[in-house]
């Protein structure tokens, strides 16, 4: 896997790329599109978010793309400071990288990442998203945060233990990993 900065970068910017973009489709349409439907009295959810002006962010509507920039903005930034150093550390404080399993030790590394990324976004998302008009209260913050932790931490870690994880492994793979010359193995003709 990533061995130096450049190809820890790229893979923190891969993995990023596809979490942002699933995380505001799960935010837009599972957690909040019903409430959005009736709002804007629409029977989809982009008709919603095009009928209130954008989605609600910092008190005021923000088109899609600006909350996926915004969004993953705040996740490269943790992902490079917080998530990829410190779920290495905590992986390898349960495990040894050089006698587990590569899929064991993978896998402790991507439930480490998602414990710290899962409750570090939803905070920013608590703040990000907000209802300033209401003002602001720090109760109601943190209320709004442990329900986003609910909601997103099983998502987070079913999505990258099975889906974007084992994507972006594999896409990293093919990507940077040389290719094994197709030498005949003497051993096995010995």
């Amino acid at each position: 896997m990533p061995t130096n900065l450049f190809q820890k970068s790229i893979f923190a910017l891969l993995t990023v790329v596809v979490t942002v973009h699933a995380y505001v489709f799960f935010s837009l349409y599972v957690v909040n599109g019903e409430t959005l439907m009736q709002v804007a009295g629409t029977d989809r959810v982009l008709d919603a978010v095009d009928a209130l002006g954008g989605v609600y962010a910092f008190g005021t509507y923000l088109p899609i793309w600006a909350i996926v920039l915004i969004e993953f903005a705040f996740a490269f930034t943790l992902e490079m400071t917080m998530g990829s150093p410190c779920s290495f550390r905590l992986a390898s404080k349960v495990f040894s990288p050089k006698t587990t399993h590569p899929v064991l030790f993978e896998t402790a590394i991507i439930c480490a990442t998602v414990a710290l990324m899962c409750p570090a976004m939803s905070l920013i998302a608590a703040f990000l998203y907000y209802p300033y008009w209401m003002g602001f209260d720090v109760l109601t913050l943190l209320a709004n945060w442990l329900k986003l932790v609910c909601y997103n931490f099983p998502f987070a870690f079913f999505t990258q233990l099975f889906f974007i994880q084992p994507l972006i492994r594999t896409v990293f793979k093919l990507i940077f990993c040389k290719k094994k010359s197709l030498q005949p193995n003497s051993e096995l003709y010995a």
